[in-house]
């Protein structure tokens, strides 16, 4: 399947609509994780995006391989190590921000994978990010946890691996990516119950189910029907239709939406060492979207 070139506004409306729904995304987690264990919560994420959708779409034609490898790199992976994050004591507005760093991740696997040459505006892009996740880092303490960073970077990596079985999923041809999103999430409930039930505990667990409430029960709704199902389905859409690194770093304005979020739900505030290194990774995510086309500009004003 060829890729397009230009993108239509009806698509770009999609991809900020679907920024949008993140961004809110990650406040909306950590209400979910009151009472609730992080990997409890994102099994139950995935029965939600499967039933009752399941009953009416039908499994578009994708190797079975496809389905198992997105449901345990973008969902498994990704949400396993974020929910963790966020319980752990990462704040929620600042996760939005760090999780960006998937962006080159995926940039760097296509490269390992798929042969494709950096471009100069891409290493420039990667190295302002990389030195804002490591001023990011270096400010961990009791309001953001050295370990809730590294599990983000983490969830950041598996995402980035989701964007290479999503541009693989592309290659079988057009497709109802709700239809596949659907299908995919059978695959994570069992995995991550598995993993709740060995790490957090059969007590955890059965504590939690007796206490899930309406706040409990609408974060999961949103989370399952307004994060998973539209915007992965309309994320798919764009990843298979569009070049991996024309649609990855439109997740540079989630940051905004989520730190937005954050402090106006739960008054997270940022040290100054993070708005330099969030500025920073912002940056090399512009330069990255931006940068070659810049550049090309400016190499015909002044041939």
């Amino acid at each position: 399947m060829k890729t397009a070139t230009t993108m239509p506004a009806k698509h770009l409306a999609l991809a900020l609509m679907v920024i949008l729904v993140w961004g809110v995304n990650f406040a909306v987690i950590k209400v979910g994780l009151v009472g609730v264990p992080p990997l409890l919560l994102a099994g139950l994420r995935f029965v939600m995006a499967a039933f009752p959708a399941l009953l009416f779409l039908k499994a578009p034609k994708v190797p079975l391989r496809l389905y198992v490898a997105f449901g345990m790199t973008m969902s498994v992976g990704q949400f396993a190590l974020l929910f963790t994050a966020i319980h752990a004591g990462m704040p929620s507005g600042l996760a939005s921000l760090v999780l960006q760093a998937q962006s080159f991740f995926t940039l760097a696997l296509t490269v390992l994978l798929f042969k494709e040459k950096w471009q100069a505006n891409q290493l420039m892009g990667l190295a302002l990010a990389a030195v804002g996740l490591i001023l990011i880092g270096s400010a961990h303490g009791s309001s953001m946890p050295l370990m809730g960073f590294l599990l983000t970077v983490a969830a950041a990596l598996m995402w980035a691996c989701g964007n290479i079985v999503s541009r693989a999923v592309g290659r079988h041809g057009p497709m109802n990516q709700l239809a596949f999103v659907v299908c995919a999430s059978l695959v994570p409930p069992i995995p991550l119950f598995a993993l709740s039930a060995l790490l957090e505990g059969p007590g955890a667990m059965a504590s939690a189910w007796q206490n899930i409430g309406l706040s409990t029960f609408a974060a999961l709704a949103y989370i399952a029907w307004a994060s998973t199902l539209f915007g992965y389905s309309v994320w798919n859409f764009l990843m298979s239709r569009y070049p991996v690194n024309r649609i990855a770093p439109f997740t540079l304005l989630v940051p905004l939406v989520g730190l937005t979020t954050g402090w106006l739900a739960f008054g997270e505030t940022l040290k100054p060492v993070h708005f330099l290194g969030g500025a920073l990774l912002l940056l090399g995510l512009v330069v990255n979207l931006f940068g070659a086309t810049l550049m090309r500009r400016m190499k015909w004003k002044l041939a």
